[in-house]
């Protein structure tokens, strides 16, 4: 695979295949083997083998002994990642603001600022990459390396969900000022408010899901 770097190629490999599993590129049902993703990626089957295993350990895929069959992500796998979600996103929210630091605010500025520019141009693509940084911001500047490691994994295999959801540009325009609204708490160092404000943003988006599922 051109522009894969040799040192942390099983890693790329891995980060290809997931991301191509959850956006459906490769659908449920489908039988992945060693031999298709040699051609198709470009690379060796060592890293190929490697990321396999580690998607199977995920439940992304499943051995069937003439190939790994495509698991995606399931409608009960999205309430429990949600669920999950619900429960822990409000502790990043809320550690990240006991933790704010200069450099922090500006961050956080920085992502409104972007959120608001490209919101004023309809860009919905764009929003959906300022989201992806939003969330993953706040877990990482929670400083919680527990929190940060169990969430953002589970941001990942949401993405997918979330950019649909985004779509609806009524939807696009309360995550906006939920997005905000929790910067704005974190930014001042209320954690109780941006632990409130992240809970019910979490549970907003999970009702849109159910919702967009029916």
């Amino acid at each position: 695979m051109k522009g894969f770097k040799s040192t942390s190629l099983a890693d790329q490999v891995f980060d290809k295949l997931e991301n191509d599993i959850i956006q459906g590129v490769y659908p449920k049902g489908e039988i992945l083997t060693e031999l298709k993703l040699v051609e198709q990626l470009g690379v060796s089957r060592t890293p190929i083998r490697d990321a396999l295993r580690r998607l199977e350990q995920e439940r992304l895929i499943a051995d069937t002994g003439k190939g790994s069959l495509v698991l995606g992500i399931t409608m009960d796998d999205l309430l429990d990642i949600m669920n999950i979600r619900e429960r822990i996103e409000g502790l990043a929210a809320y550690y990240a603001a006991l933790n704010i630091t200069p450099e922090a605010v500006e961050e956080l500025t920085h992502i409104t600022d972007l959120q608001d520019f490209y919101y004023n141009k309809h860009d919905a693509e764009r929003l959906r990459h300022v989201d992806d940084e939003f969330h993953d911001a706040i877990c990482r500047l929670s400083g919680r390396h527990v929190i940060s490691d169990t969430l953002i994994p589970l941001h990942r295999k949401t993405r997918r969900y979330r950019r649909i959801a985004m779509d609806d540009w009524e939807r696009t325009t309360q995550t906006t000022r939920e997005h905000y609204e929790i910067c704005q708490a974190v930014i001042a160092g209320d954690a109780e408010l941006a632990k409130t404000l992240m809970k019910q943003h979490i549970i907003n988006a999970k009702a849109l899901l159910i919702k967009g599922e029916d």
